[in-house]
This record gives C-alpha cells, sequence and structure tokens, in this order.
C-alpha cells in the first residue's frame, strides 16, 4: 500500500465521485458562527461533501477575510455563498426554496443524528460557538439532531459537529 499523490489522487477521487455520486442537495446555514477559522473549515467542509450552499448570517465573518481564506484553501471562491442578517430570514427562504431546515443543536426535542430521517434537500443549521443557534432561529427550523456525547465535554466543535452530521447524510443517501 501506498499514498496517492498528484496525478493518481486526483483520477482516484474522480473515479470515486463518478461512481458513489449522492442524490442528495446539501446546504448549511452558519448562524453567528463568530470565529473565522471555523467558518474557513467549514467552507472546506462543504467544499469536500459537494455541499450546494452556505449562508451566513448574524455576525458570522464573510469572506474576503484572511483567515476564512487560509484555513478554508479559498474554498470560499468555489462554494457558493451569501450573506443574509437575519438568520430567520434565511431560514425562511431556504424552506420556500425546498429545504428540510435541521439545526444541529442540543434541543428539548433533538434527536440523535444517525436516527434521523433527512430530505433529499437539506439544510443544516449550526450555531455561535459559545451560544449554539438562537431560539428563534430554532423555533424556525423543521427540526433539531444532536450527536451524542460519551465522554465529559458537552459537544464538539461547530464545524466538527456539522462535519459528521454532513458525511452521515451523504453516506445514507441513495447514489445517482
Amino acid at each position: 500500500m501506498k499514498p496517492l499523490i498528484g496525478t493518481d489522487l486526483k483520477r482516484f477521487l474522480r473515479d470515486y465521485k463518478r461512481q458513489h455520486r449522492p442524490a442528495v442537495d446539501l446546504a448549511a446555514l452558519l448562524q453567528s458562527v463568530e470565529y473565522p477559522a471555523n467558518v474557513g473549515s467549514i467552507f472546506r467542509v462543504a467544499d469536500g461533501a459537494g455541499m450546494t450552499e452556505l449562508v451566513l448570517t448574524g455576525i458570522t465573518p464573510t469572506p474576503p477575510n484572511a483567515t476564512i481564506e487560509k484555513v478554508g484553501r479559498y474554498k470560499s471562491l468555489r462554494i457558493p455563498w451569501r450573506y443574509e442578517a437575519d438568520p430567520v430570514t434565511a431560514v425562511q427562504d431556504l424552506k420556500a426554496r425546498g429545504y428540510q431546515v435541521v439545526a444541529v443543536e442540543l434541543a428539548d426535542t433533538a434527536v440523535p443524528y444517525h436516527q434521523f430521517t433527512y430530505s433529499p434537500k437539506t439544510c443544516l443549521v449550526v450555531g455561535h460557538e459559545d451560544h449554539g443557534v438562537t431560539k428563534a432561529t430554532l423555533a424556525a427550523c423543521d427540526a433539531a439532531v444532536f450527536l451524542p456525547m460519551y465522554g465529559k465535554g458537552l459537544s464538539l466543535n461547530v464545524h466538527v459537529a456539522l462535519s459528521i452530521v454532513v458525511y452521515h447524510i451523504l453516506h445514507q443517501a441513495p447514489q445517482k
């Protein structure tokens, strides 16, 4: 076994994508994700997962931003994104466009992320690193999912939590 680099790596990933394209339209809404490093990481995850859109709201920093670009490896130039000041307005717009809007949040009606049935057109909502998704935004969402925590920590970093749920959805979705 040897690691793939250069042209071999590009061919490997290209061939895999052709054979395993999930039939799902994924977007994400960042509700006041404050730290540019997290935003950059989410742009990178969005690119890796083939997400269709990122919606940045509230106090979420937007490109161009040196930290977002460095951490995200300039994926903000590849992933469609937009800014909407009010996250509730953004949720309403996404619903009007046919998205099921699901908060990744510890909430009283949240279910474990791996037990939820996601729509083929899903937008995941993540919130501020310390405060999470606001009550108003949560109320506008269709549902909430959470990641079970088995250690002493109560949550994971926002981009890590989003990544886990995104890749779970991709791998449970039917193939095109």
